[in-house]
């Protein structure tokens, strides 16, 4: 198994509020303990992954708001 290897199910992103015109993003675990990020109004458009550490940076900047809005 590749550490790109999707081992969850998708899920919706905790801020995404589900309304039409809404940005929602889902996300599933891969087997190097990041993350595999797509759009929900398209899935089948790509993936972006990350790895365990680039996604931990990413997190710590939501909590931080370095990111977001």
């Amino acid at each position: 198994m590749n550490h790109q290897s999707i081992v969850t199910a998708f899920r919706e992103s905790s801020h995404s509020s589900g309304g039409q015109g809404s940005e929602c993003l889902e996300v599933a675990h891969t087997a190097d303990g990041g993350r595999a990020v797509r759009d929900s109004k398209n899935p089948s458009g790509g993936l972006q992954f990350y790895g365990p550490g680039h996604w931990a940076a990413f997190i710590d900047g939501v909590k931080a708001g370095t990111f977001g809005g």
